[in-house]
């Protein structure tokens, strides 16, 4: 098999294509790059022939996304986080499943990802997670069939939209409505992942995931530790939950990702010890007993 020539340069590549595609602005993305004009322009030319088709189209001077470009950035933002963070010995698999910890010296801000096997749900402590399943399965994804609705009031709901994901649905119960308020559970139907708390550092360790279950149309687990920027003032507070990600459909058949979401301090994570994972305060601790059946 041949060597793609342009190979080992491909994370040079991909940095010109963002930051060109973030600015639109050739001289201050050679500025940000600290490059020449020269090279970004090749680097950009290079990608189009591999790709056969534009990136860009300019008028004036002026950049903007082509179709192809769209559809590619994205990606080419996954690959670079990805990569940056394998180079820093911040992901990988353990056992075979995603693993993440990623911290910033700069801001303190640490995100701690392990992904489990499904079956660790039917032994673990989450009444929620294990109904989740069920109604999944007994609704068979379908996000309005009677059999999803005890958990509906639980889930966030997403839509792939072009190259992003966009909440549709903030259940009054959700993790997200209880964590963030009524203002933002109000106010998150029709924003894209990077444009909710947490920005776009957690859009970009989220798409994985959500990729991986849109291709599957299965079921992922995960056990998460971060901090999530909280209040008006955008305070980082930790949090500590597991979240079950599974594919749906809406009633017109389209793709519909479902996240049900349970803060627990009942996490294992490698690397987090248990003093981590509880500085999440005891007040935020989801307690849910098996909501396919009535209260006490």
């Amino acid at each position: 098999m041949s060597r793609n020539p342009s190979s080992g340069l491909l994370f040079e590549l991909l940095r010109s294509f963002v930051t060109l595609a973030h600015t639109l602005n050739l001289s201050r993305a050679v500025r940000e790059l600290d490059s020449t004009r020269q090279t970004v322009r090749r680097h950009i030319n290079i990608l189009e022939e591999i790709k056969g088709a534009p990136l860009f189209h300019v008028e004036d001077r002026q950049y903007r996304l082509s179709e192809a470009g769209r559809r590619s950035l994205r990606e080419a933002e996954d690959i670079l986080a990805r990569g940056e963070t394998w180079l820093k010995d911040e992901a990988g698999h353990i056992d075979g499943l995603f693993h993440v910890a990623r911290q910033d010296e700069a801001t303190g801000w640490q995100f701690f990802l392990q992904q489990h096997p499904i079956s660790s749900i039917w032994t673990g402590s989450s009444a929620l997670l294990r109904r989740g399943v069920k109604c999944w399965a007994e609704a068979e994804g379908a996000l309005e069939a009677d059999a999803m609705q005890p958990i509906r009031p639980y889930l966030m709901v997403f839509r792939r939209f072009e190259e992003d994901w966009v909440c549709t649905e903030v259940g009054s119960q959700s993790s997200y409505a209880t964590w963030y308020g009524w203002a933002w559970e109000r106010s998150a139907v029709g924003r894209s992942a990077p444009s909710l708390p947490g920005g776009k550092a957690l859009a970009n360790l989220l798409s994985q995931p959500f990729e991986e279950v849109r291709a599957t149309h299965g079921l992922r687990f995960d056990h998460v530790h971060t901090q999530m920027a909280r209040g008006e003032a955008g305070q980082m507070e930790p949090i500590s939950f597991k979240r079950l990600l599974m594919g749906g459909t809406y009633p017109d058949g389209s793709y519909a990702l479902l996240s049900l979401v349970e803060r627990t301090y009942d996490l294992q994570i490698e690397g987090v010890s248990d003093e981590q994972i509880r500085t999440m305060p005891a007040s935020e601790v989801m307690h849910v007993s098996d909501p396919a059946l009535p209260p006490d």
